[in-house]
């Protein structure tokens, strides 16, 4: 009898030891699986540039920066007698302006705006402000009233890769960029009309279509060193 009662006891008890260690098992699964998301999220989420992300690396050159080296500074060189590479003309930055007029009213109109210009980019833009009051717009000094983003190095050239190859020919009926948008300095402006051109705008998700200015900097000193190195890397001109 106390035979008995004594193996009871020990079934109890390695039956209880085992459902413990099944709870702290299931538990773990679900701490790992839990981290596996939150990790799948991070991936998939945008990524922003963070201090010297947007350097080239030794081990990754942007395509249209390879481009710019092996195939527009040896065209450039030839058409324009240039004796030295480091005449040739190169980009220096690219800004994206978006303002957004009924941000005056409604200033949350622009943390859309904000999360698109940044899936378009890469980079978290920053707000751009007021600089001094409008009556008549019933803007205010210091309203928030648009969004804007400086791109340079490897992030520049892969946006203007995506803006020149994948954009732009999204475009309905496109014949090309004006030719005549330089400012004299070699700086070269393009507005676009409609974000949901580049395939990184989840057009379900947008709540109004919205255009933007992209201006590039060059080190060109005139609107013909600007024109003929855009050209020699693939903007599509209008003829």
């Amino acid at each position: 009898m106390a035979k008995d009662v004594k193996d009871e006891a020990t079934v109890d008890e390695g039956a209880a030891k085992a459902k413990a260690e099944a709870k702290k098992a299931a538990a773990e699964a679900a701490k790992a699986k839990g981290k596996k998301a939150k990790a799948d999220a991070a991936a998939s989420a945008v990524k922003i540039a963070a201090p010297g992300e947007t350097k080239v690396s030794p081990s990754y050159t942007p395509r249209l920066l390879k481009h710019y080296h092996e195939k527009a500074v040896p065209a450039l060189m030839k058409q324009y007698q240039f004796k030295n590479p480091m005449q040739v003309p190169r980009l220096s930055k690219v800004v994206v302006n978006c303002a957004v007029k009924d941000a005056v009213a409604n200033p949350k109109v622009l943390d859309s705006t904000l999360e698109e210009i940044m899936a378009i980019t890469g980079q978290k833009p920053v707000l751009t402000r007021a600089k001094k009051a409008i009556a008549a717009f019933k803007v205010r000094k210091g309203n928030a009233v648009g969004v804007m983003v400086t791109l340079r190095r490897a992030r520049m050239y892969e946006f203007l890769d995506r803006l020149m190859n994948v954009a732009l020919p999204r475009v309905r009926d496109f014949k090309g960029v004006s030719a005549k948008s330089f400012d004299g300095r070699g700086n070269y402006s393009v507005g676009i009309r409609e974000q949901i051109i580049f395939p990184e705008i989840n057009y379900d998700k947008v709540d109004k279509i919205k255009g933007f200015t992209v201006t590039i900097e060059t080190t060109a000193k005139t609107n013909e060193h600007a024109r003929a190195v855009l050209t020699e890397m693939g903007m599509p001109f209008r003829k």
